[in-house]
């Protein structure tokens, strides 16, 4: 990828001091000419808007609002001037108000991401907010030094400025404690806060850029450049970001890495504006040039091909394995594009067009009512993000299936880590409420099951591809960079996986779970075994050491048997895993467990052997089961398989595997709806929940004496004297015979074993 820079020289004769990208992707620059001019999105002049008796150093749009394309304040700028007055502007040309705001210059402004309040900085040290028509609400803070940059938290509740050399991040509510951090070795110069990713990046006179958490903690920080850093800003979706500099106009990384660094004869660049699809950015040059950024040659890969953005509107697609290359052309320009599953689905600005991987020639084509933020695919479907319409499903053949949406959901907060697709669920993370994860149907956009409540705020989600929709199993990454995994149900049971992890991903054509953490590479080979054998969990885990891949890697792709992890320097790595976990998997699928035992016995490996016994008391295959345990010398669960095959039902088999998963409750309710009552009151005892136990067999009226002498032998081993209540209520009034114990016990196992349908174990 890099940036494709041209320059106009010809419009402005002095500074270009501030340029901005209208919603409807109209630009508009300021100069000390005092003019301010308007521009097409082909970046030719259409006409100076107005002439203005001031100089401007700042410029702001009021922002688009989810769902609100045509309100009458999108067609409002404001600037700041040097007379101490910030003006709101029509985009015909007419000054609709002007406010004393400062006492100096106004250095800075910015609309709340919300457009319900304007903040304002300045050469008298001072921050203020103002509603949309321009009436003060609140100082927010009087330093004795110029604040020379101001920027709005996501969620409007914080304002971060710069003076001198220090960041401060203030909260709207006075009574919160603000945070405060030396930012630069100099003076800051400008800041911008991304509303996706929650990241903040700043430039400083000490030549360098740096990105920070919202805790003001470091995540990068830039190589000097020869000159000072005189701006930085966003790119909408929160994946690149810009940083100007004299003559120098650079494309980064969200994690700071540079992509492309181009060298325009423009002077100082003194702000940068994206247009909102993220495609393009203007950029004003000290020497009176506004500069144009264009997106090009933006590439991604899936199997055996790669996808190039050559031009604004043409695509090139690889074919790694025949050589050829495949030219696509669109009307309008490419906005967004990803490929996985088989197909590759394109947004332009009008449109959205879907291909299948077998046919380059005939699209699925439809239209859109807003340009595309993101997309992200499933296996039967995709999802598209935009601001107007926020969350969608299609199918690949562009039939509209849903419409994703929650109390409190705000399209523009939606991030690649945020949410995550599959067949059947679509999981978000709640930017109002972090700890809760919302999991909808793909099809109906109904809740699948209850919300995931995670006792810390949730960072990232993810959710598994293959199986069916009982087997989905959501993974999340909270605040603490904590790996849990979970099933998708009304009773989740997460269990902890890993810490210190710096990216996970699911396997898009088998269940393998891969995570880098803490130094090293960690793929757990059948996940589902923490649902079926926890103890199986860290046995069909394979780990090895990833310090290669250097601090805050990421993995950008699980496919098959490879994996592209990028580092923080930028660079594509590739890591193999073993082919033989999804082979066995495969035939585990099928039934084919003759097929995985020999493969077992093949590879000879304790790992592959963990998986087999999973993979088959969930598939309900005792035999292979029996011999997988006994492979890595799981004697008592040899034991317990070769009890389950002794079992004379299947309802009796299944409560037994359910009771193997630990889930007691469910194997208790299999056994009373098969009305095996002796098996359900038994298991009670097992588990020694005694009173459970009791209670069912005066609610059926049998097995009461049972109960009373199972409960009589453990008081009789442990020594100690009746306490419960129930048992005290029935120990003198119901006869305990051993022997007609056993008798009525073995007359119910008759009975089970005549039962239709009972057929022993094969």
């Amino acid at each position: 990828m890099k940036l494709k820079v041209t320059a106009q020289t010809s419009q402005h004769k002095e500074v270009v001091t501030a340029v901005g990208w209208s919603f409807s992707n109209d630009l508009v620059t300021c100069s000390d000419d005092k003019t301010i001019w308007r521009w097409s999105m082909s970046h030719e002049p259409i006409g100076q808007l107005i002439a203005i008796d001031a100089y401007v150093t700042s410029l702001d749009w009021f922002p688009a609002l989810p769902g609100k394309s045509d309100r009458k304040e999108q067609e409002i700028f404001v600037v700041s001037c040097t007379d101490g007055t910030f003006k709101l502007v029509h985009k015909a040309g007419r000054i609709e108000k002007s406010v004393e705001a400062h006492t100096g210059a106004v250095i800075s402004l910015r609309w709340s991401h919300d457009g319900t309040s304007l903040a304002t900085c300045g050469e008298d040290g001072v921050v203020k907010t103002w509603n949309r028509n321009g009436m003060l609400r609140a100082t927010i803070v009087s330093l004795d030094q110029p604040i020379y940059a101001i920027a709005w938290s996501p969620d409007g509740e914080q304002i971060l400025f710069a003076a001198g050399k220090d960041m401060i991040i203030k909260p709207y509510q006075p009574s919160t404690k603000q945070t405060q951090w030396k930012g630069h070795d100099a003076a800051v110069t400008s800041v911008d806060w991304n509303v996706v990713s929650n990241l903040i990046v700043s430039g400083g006179e000490d030549c360098k850029y740096k990105i920070w958490d919202s805790f003001g903690r470091q995540l990068y920080a830039s190589a000097p450049f020869d000159f000072a850093v005189t701006s930085v800003a966003w790119c909408p979706s929160g994946a690149y970001l810009a940083v100007g500099s004299f003559n120098l106009l650079r494309l980064c990384d969200r994690t700071g890495w540079s992509i492309s660094r181009e060298t325009p004869d423009s002077g100082s660049i003194y702000d940068i504006s994206w247009t909102s699809d993220g495609t393009q950015l203007a950029a004003a040059g000290g020497n009176g040039s506004v500069c144009f950024g264009q997106l090009v040659e933006r590439e991604l890969a899936w199997s055996h091909f790669e996808v190039r953005l050559t031009e604004s509107a043409k695509l090139a697609v690889y074919d790694v394995l025949t050589d050829g290359v495949d030219e696509i052309d669109f009307r309008d320009r490419v906005i967004e594009f990803s490929m996985g599953f088989g197909y590759l689905v394109v947004a332009t600005a009008a449109q959205c067009l879907v291909y299948s991987v077998n046919n380059w020639n005939t699209p699925h084509i439809f239209d859109l009512k807003e340009s595309v933020s993101m997309i992200k695919l499933a296996p039967r479907h995709f999802a598209t993000v935009d601001k107007l319409t926020g969350v969608q499903v299609y199918s690949f053949e562009g039939r509209l299936l849903s419409h994703l949406k929650f109390v409190g959901l705000r399209p523009e907060f939606v991030s690649d880590r945020t949410l995550a697709i599959s067949n059947d669920a679509a999981a978000f993370v709640d930017r109002s409420a972090p700890k809760t994860v919302h999991l909808l149907d793909c099809t109906s956009g109904k809740p699948v099951c209850a919300d995931f409540v995670h006792s810390l705020d949730v960072e990232e989600v993810l959710l598994s591809q293959l199986g069916h929709a009982y087997e989905r199993k959501l993974c999340v990454i909270d605040r603490n960079r904590d790996l849990y995994l979970s099933t998708v149900s009304d009773h989740p049971d997460p269990v902890k996986l890993a810490t210190m992890v710096d990216s996970a991903r699911w396997n898009d054509e088998n269940d393998m779970l891969l995570a880098i953490a803490d130094g090293k590479l960690l793929v757990w080979l059948y996940p589902q075994s923490a649902f079926t054998d926890r103890d199986l969990l860290q046995r069909t885990r394979s780990e090895s050491d990833a310090s290669e891949l250097g601090k805050l890697p990421r993995c950008t792709a699980f496919l098959g048997t490879r994996a592209s992890v990028r580092r923080s320097d930028g660079a594509v790595m590739t890591i193999s895993v073993s082919p033989y976990p999804a082979k066995l998997s495969a035939f585990c699928a099928a039934g084919e467990w003759e097929a995985a035992l020999r493969l077992c016995r093949y590879v000879k490996d304790q790992q592959l052997w963990a998986c087999l016994a999973a993979m088959a008391v969930a598939g309900q295959d005792y035999n292979a089961a029996e011999v997988a345990y006994a492979a890595i010398e799981e004697v008592d669960k040899l034991k317990y398989m070769l009890y389950i095959k002794e079992l004379p039902s299947k309802e009796s088999r299944t409560a037994a595997v359910l009771n193997f998963q630990r889930k007691p409750d469910e194997a208790i309710q299999v056994l009373v709806q098969s009305g095996l009552i002796y098996r359900a009151i038994k298991l009670n005892v097992r588990l020694h929940q005694w009173e459970a136990a009791l209670e069912m067999a005066v609610k059926y009226g049998t097995h009461i004496d049972s109960v009373l002498h199972y409960r009589g032998e453990f008081l009789k081993i442990a020594k100690r004297a009746e306490t419960l209540p129930l048992f005290l209520q029935y120990a003198g009034k119901v006869e305990v015979d051993e022997a007609a114990i056993k008798q009525k016990i073995e007359a119910d196992k008759e009975a089970e074993r005549r039962r239709p349908g009972a057929v022993p174990y094969q």
